[in-house]
């Protein structure tokens, strides 16, 4: 059930016979030739295809997100720490004053990971509730997948680039791009980042076939959906 799709009434229904939800955080910063978008495209419809077979809400994705490093990419937008945390916060305060107890974060971008620890305190405020963290391109067998296909996989690379983030009109490199000097990414401003990474992509082919992306998407979505059937207790 996409929450877009979704009346009030539908939720109030739902929430009869089950507690459960999903909440996609993406961010809206640069993936070299692909969508601006891609951390929120693909958080979201990870989402909502694992909760699709069980009929658990799937709400918006949260397409701000933290990313200062590529601010001197146009089309990026940053959120401070503080900021996005108080909005996650309080979105699950938001789930849980409506009636959901079991949330399962599932989140598309690297940058919003120091928030999960809000997530534990959120729990600890509130009885009975349970929040887990999913990173999803880096999950266990997501990632086992992706090195299967090739170990060379970073931001922006091969890995991002399904039918839903490529952008009509931009061509993407053919030859492999090799690793960016991620020791020297750790002191540089957005203007130096930039200045390191050129096009935005860490390193890596920038294509795969869609034969390879359509069998990692299939391990994405399984591994995402066994978190909302498994043991909650």
């Amino acid at each position: 059930m996409r929450i877009a799709e979704a009346s009030w009434g539908d939720v109030e229904a739902y929430l009869e016979g089950d507690d459960r939800c999903i909440l996609p955080l993406g961010c809206t910063e640069q993936h070299a030739h692909l969508s601006l978008a891609t951390d929120s495209l693909l958080a979201e419809r990870v989402a909502a295809e694992a909760a699709e077979p069980l009929g658990v809400p799937v709400f918006p994705a949260l397409t701000y997100g933290i990313t200062p490093y590529f601010m001197a990419f146009p089309g990026t937008v940053t959120l401070s720490l503080a900021t996005y945390a108080a909005v996650v916060r309080e979105i699950l305060d938001s789930l849980y004053a409506t009636g959901f107890r079991r949330v399962l974060i599932v989140n598309g971008h690297g940058g919003n990971t120091p928030v999960q620890p809000v997530t534990a305190e959120w729990m600890a405020a509130h009885p009975g509730a349970r929040c887990r963290f999913h990173d999803w391109w880096r999950a266990p067998k997501v990632w086992e997948a992706v090195q299967a296909i090739d170990p060379v996989a970073s931001h922006a690379s091969w890995m991002e680039n399904f039918p839903f983030t490529r952008l009509p009109g931009h061509p993407e490199p053919e030859e492999q791009k090799p690793y960016v000097p991620f020791d020297r990414l750790k002191d540089r401003d957005a203007a130096g980042v930039r200045a390191l990474i050129g096009d935005g992509n860490y390193g890596g082919h920038y294509r795969k076939p869609d034969a390879d992306m359509a069998r990692l998407w299939e391990v994405a979505v399984a591994e995402t959906r066994a978190l909302l059937e498994g043991d909650w207790e």
